[in-house]
């Protein structure tokens, strides 16, 4: 993934809008913590006056009273209890969700070199493990205002009683600030650099079990063994770094608080014994102390999550904060009637600033309904043109229209959706086929779906498939040969109904025989429609109506197959070179994979 700018402020403004879009939820936590806290403080001033006017009185019905009075606050508690945890965790499963909506629109409408360089693991921790860092963060807020105003009810009610025993009871309090704040400051940076470790681990694991057939095929399982023992290793050592430094603090933000309730037990003693205080007072006092325990036992905890969800934060910022290149213009044009007209005029392009130009003073027109083929050494741009004419990157310089409208003035949903593209790498999706082939058309009616597998000679082998089209295909629909991924891939665009047909190389995977067949559907969907072939066959070359020869980004030929076959050396030294299984990938493929 490449490296984001440093948001090392990020991380706060991302929880505060994830928290403020959930602020009604916060109030009603909030509001059933109150509650909960006003019952739970009240219990031990009842308790001395239970103890005060009824065990010392010897007054049984005020003791009985008291106790039922204890009873009543006792189910208060749990019935606001139970509201606050739910409210809490209703509001970080929503603020969780909606940052999980918000990314993933976000990582969908980023560019295609952003995708280029990500890595899917590093992707796919962000809305994982990140969000759930965030969540478990945002579900401690009503939780940490209830220990809050607890610590405030307390210290009141504790000054009213006794200052004497109040100071000597938060005496500890400036001890447990500076460790914490000591604490915070060290765990922050561990807790980021574990985030992004965990990504790492989870990027070997992602592309190791995506790239399985690869491993087995080198017999590399050992080697990837030891890149996930290696990533593994970082992680463990992040989280022990993380463990010893809990274990520094953590005991002692458990054990000052406690030094409170011995001054308390030990100072409290000897004033009952004077008579200064009762007995009931005292075990007030001792509960409320006690109480104080919890709350600042939570200090260090909370500080831990919140550090690893401001972490977590950060890294989902920098997703947030990455601006996709290709929009809309504000005074974006809708697509305009046309047959499919393409123009190239004097094109540059390169897929990264100050690198070498992959289209140098490209040019080029195709015709509504004309088909041409574009053939060229490996290198040469023939995917960079496929690529650019639905605008998967925008141009160094130069033009490119479609039905004289440049791409950069059209809404791109529109632009993409009139051009077709079927691409040498097929991706299939973990669904069944005739999800698949109506992608673009998800309410397509089954006559157009089976139409679209027929044109691309996919229909017959699709009912001998256990379900036919409600077959469940596995994941990138590697439970078919390539030939038939092929085909469902061509049905899809077919089915799409573009303006614009773009083959990239759409039978390299057939089988000759089953391209034989392939090629006449494809005779009948390419008639009348503007389409762009990139094939190293010469029998589907042959399907164009022209053929544009490209080499080092410039158009150096133009003719029909047999002209330029007769009269054009270097075009009978591509195709040799291609019948000889050279040069049958576009590195553009590489860049853009």
């Amino acid at each position: 993934m490449p490296e984001a700018p440093q948001q090392s402020h990020a991380g706060w403004p991302r929880l505060w809008q994830s928290v403020r879009r959930q602020r009604r939820g916060v109030l009603y936590g909030v509001l059933a913590g109150v509650v909960w806290t006003v019952a739970k403080v009240a219990v031990p001033s009842v308790v001395r006056v239970a103890i005060d006017d009824g065990i010392s009185e010897g007054h049984h019905d005020d003791l009985v009273k008291w106790t039922l009075v204890i009873v009543a606050l006792g189910l208060v508690q749990g019935v606001f209890m139970g509201l606050r945890r739910y409210f809490a965790f209703g509001i970080a499963y929503r603020a969780e969700t909606d940052l999980r909506h918000r990314l993933f629109a976000h990582l969908q409408r980023l560019h295609f070199a952003f995708h280029d360089h990500a890595q899917t693991g590093q992707l796919m921790s962000r809305l994982s493990t990140d969000l759930q860092q965030i969540q478990g963060f945002v579900v401690m807020i009503p939780i940490t205002i209830s220990n809050v105003l607890t610590l405030l009810a307390v210290t009141a009610i504790l000054l009213s009683t006794n200052v004497g025993l109040t100071f000597l009871a938060l005496g500890a309090l400036p001890l447990i600030n500076v460790f914490a704040k000591r604490f915070s400051s060290e765990i922050h940076p561990e807790s980021l650099a574990l985030q992004q470790e965990l990504a790492g681990l989870a990027t070997v694991v992602e592309e190791t079990v995506t790239g399985i057939r690869v491993v087995k095929g080198f017999g590399a399982e050992q080697t990837q063994a030891d890149s996930l023992r290696a990533a593994g290793s970082r992680v463990f050592d992040r989280s022990m770094n993380l463990a010893r430094i809990r274990a520094r603090y953590w005991p002692l933000i458990d054990f000052l608080p406690a030094l409170g309730l011995v001054a308390v037990l030990w100072y409290g003693g000897h004033q009952v014994i004077d008579g200064k205080l009762s007995i009931g007072e005292l075990v007030a006092f001792n509960s409320y102390v006690v109480m104080l325990i919890a709350p600042l036992r939570m200090t260090g905890q909370i500080i831990a999550q919140a550090q690893r969800a401001v972490a977590s934060a950060e890294r989902v910022q920098e997703i947030l904060l990455t601006a996709p290149e290709v929009v809309d213009k504000p005074d974006a044009r809708p697509l305009p009637p046309g047959g499919g007209r393409v123009e190239f005029r004097d094109v540059r392009f390169a897929y990264a600033p100050g690198s070498r130009p992959v289209l140098d003073g490209f040019d080029l027109v195709v015709e509504p309904g004309e088909a041409v083929a574009l053939v060229g050494p490996t290198g040469s741009g023939k995917t960079t043109v496929a690529r650019l004419i639905p605008r998967f990157y925008d141009l160094v310089d130069g033009s490119l229209a479609i039905d004289g409208v440049d791409v950069r003035d059209m809404k791109v949903k529109e632009l993409r959706e009139a051009v077709g593209i079927v691409f040498e790498d097929t991706f299939l999706f973990s669904d069944s086929i005739r999800a698949n082939i109506a992608f673009a058309s998800p309410d397509a009616e089954p006559e157009r779906v089976e139409r679209a597998a027929r044109l691309s000679g996919a229909h017959e082998f699709i009912l001998d498939l256990p379900d036919g089209y409600e077959t469940e295909i596995g994941e990138r629909g590697f439970s078919l040969s390539g030939g038939q991924r092929q085909r469902i891939a061509l049905a899809r665009a077919i089915l799409a109904d573009p303006r614009v047909l773009i083959l990239d190389d759409a039978t390299s995977s057939v089988d000759p025989a089953k391209e034989h067949e392939i090629r006449e559907a494809l005779t009948e969907v390419m008639s009348g429609r503007t389409t762009i072939v990139i094939a190293h066959r010469p029998a589907t070359i042959a399907l164009a109506d022209r053929v544009v020869l490209l080499d080092e980004g410039r158009v150096v030929a133009e003719g029909t197959h047999d002209e330029l076959l007769a009269s054009n050396e270097r075009y009978r030294e591509v195709l040799a070179r291609q019948e000889d299984g050279d040069g049958v990938a576009d590195p553009d493929d590489v860049v853009v994979a």
